[in-house]
């Protein structure tokens, strides 16, 4: 059973995701530049939002590579020295299968785990403190005797401290602290360890590239500042810049796979719905951070148009495959939107369609049926997790 969302998007003046250069990503679609906004900074705007609707702080995950301070503080705080705690714990995570920079002390891979790893990982380290200890002295001395050979081709010491091949011991231990059966941002979006494949999760949800339903150029504002204790006398500015920004109206694109979810969450059916739910309300409010400071771009989505169906998938963005030019765009981009929905439905079929919600703040929506049409938000959830249900 798939959930599908459809979103129109418009925010005026802004640069929600940057490029290399500072500029707003951008794509080619249809011979035309969109405006662009990664999949990856509409998840991340999405997870930070999973604890306002449901899902405690213990049910999601961090993102992180620095797994030996935090349980390296926690072993300090339980009386052990830290010093000695920071080399433990980074024999530990070795020994567990993981690489880990000598020099800044970050796992080699950001990893994606649930709230309740560091105390795995600490518990693991004090249980076996004795033993890491000796391992990491037994290193440290073999490391001081070779040293000047472990040289990289720029004369620069190598970084990483031996990563050891886990026993079973090891495995079990390192899959305590990996386990995401609980973790719903690991259940929805997925981790790959490229190391160990057993520790990787399938993801329950796709997001797409939002792009713009109309063709987009990229401008600048010129701006300056003045100094305010400058005496009366002096003018010109003490500060000059550009910033880049566009204007756009979105289409984004977000879908989830209940049976996956269930089988990632271990079939906890009271974590799946209340994930389910978490994921819609999110996604819908889901805000990316940039330059929103400086431009404020805070709007919300004006068209929802959600779906419940048994197999398959349709994103709709073909519907702005020819760049949309009326003035009144989102009206425009809705009428799109809705016309391309009937006729895949025409010509495909309705079978494995369960469910039908679409709601707008202002555009009329045509092509669809009347009893599809709601009139609000928590209607138009209440409508697709309804559908939702077994």
């Amino acid at each position: 059973m798939i959930i599908e969302l459809h979103l129109l998007q418009s925010f005026p003046v802004s640069n929600l995701n940057r490029d290399d250069v500072g500029q707003p990503k951008t794509a080619t679609f249809g011979g035309h530049t969109r405006g662009r906004v990664s999949s990856q900074c509409f998840k991340r705007a999405t997870r930070q939002l999973f604890n306002d609707y449901g899902l405690e702080k213990s049910e999601t995950a961090v993102r992180t590579k620095r797994l030996l301070d935090h349980a390296a503080a926690a072993l300090a705080e339980n009386g052990r020295d830290a010093e000695l705690a920071a080399q433990v714990v980074a024999t530990g995570l070795q020994q567990l299968g993981f690489g880990v920079d000598e020099n800044t002390r970050l796992t080699e891979y950001l990893l994606f785990v649930g709230r309740h790893a560091i105390d795995h990982l600490t518990t693991y380290c004090d249980d076996n403190w004795d033993t890491l200890h000796a391992i990491a002295a037994k290193n440290k001395a073999g490391a001081d005797k070779v040293k000047d050979s472990k040289k990289t081709e720029n004369g620069e010491p190598k970084k990483g401290g031996k990563v050891a091949k886990p026993d079973k011991v090891a495995v079990e231990q390192a899959r305590r602290i990996l386990d995401a059966s609980r973790v719903a941002d690991v259940a929805l979006f997925g981790r790959m360890i490229a190391d160990n494949k057993d520790f990787s999760v399938e993801a329950a949800s796709q997001v797409a590239h939002a792009i713009s339903t109309h063709a987009v150029v990229n401008e600048f504002d010129f701006y300056t500042a003045v100094d305010d204790l400058k005496p009366r006398g002096e003018s010109g500015a003490d500060m000059i810049g550009t910033i880049d920004f566009n204007s756009a109206c979105y289409y984004r694109y977000a879908n989830l796979d209940l049976n996956q979810l269930a089988t990632n969450l271990a079939d906890d059916q009271d974590l799946v719905r209340r994930t389910a739910r978490a994921w819609l309300y999110s996604f819908i409010h889901a805000m990316p951070t940039g330059a929103q400071n400086s431009m404020a771009a805070r709007t919300m989505p004006d068209t929802l148009l959600g779906v419940v169906r048994d197999r398959g998938a349709w994103n709709l963005a073909n519907a702005f495959q020819a760049p949309v030019v009326d003035a009144d765009i989102m009206a425009a981009s809705t009428e799109r939107l809705t016309q391309h929905f009937h006729r895949l439905r025409g010509f495909y079929g309705n079978n494995d369609l369960r469910t039908v919600a679409a709601a707008s703040v202002t555009a009329e929506l045509p092509y669809l049926d009347e009893g599809d049409i709601v009139a609000s938000i928590d209607a138009f959830t209440d409508r697709i997790l309804a559908g939702a249900t077994v």
